[in-house]
């Protein structure tokens, strides 16, 4: 069976940093400066700080107003496998 992860909220905290939490409980920041260095044509927008700031959660995805969004459960397996997510309240 697969976990239907969603994301809840998203924060900026500085840099291209995002606090992010998680349907499942967890949370942690996850640092998108290598993303957002890559040269494609939806990310060129998110490389100004202003612009970056703007991120929202839309259907349980970060996206920005441009239209570009993260999968939701692609940035938790990643944000989980580099250590980057506390364990959600009870152990989950």
């Amino acid at each position: 069976m697969i976990d239907i992860i969603k994301t809840l909220s998203v924060d900026p905290v500085g840099g291209y940093r995002l606090q992010v939490r998680f349907s499942n409980g967890r949370e942690g920041i996850c640092d998108l400066s290598d993303m957002i260095g890559q040269d494609r044509p939806m990310l060129k927008p998110l490389a100004d700080p202003e612009f970056f700031a703007r991120a929202f959660v839309q259907t349980g995805t970060i996206a920005w107003p441009n239209g570009f969004d993260i999968d939701a459960i692609a940035l938790h397996d990643e944000m989980l496998k580099s250590g980057q997510l506390e364990p959600a309240l009870g152990g989950a």
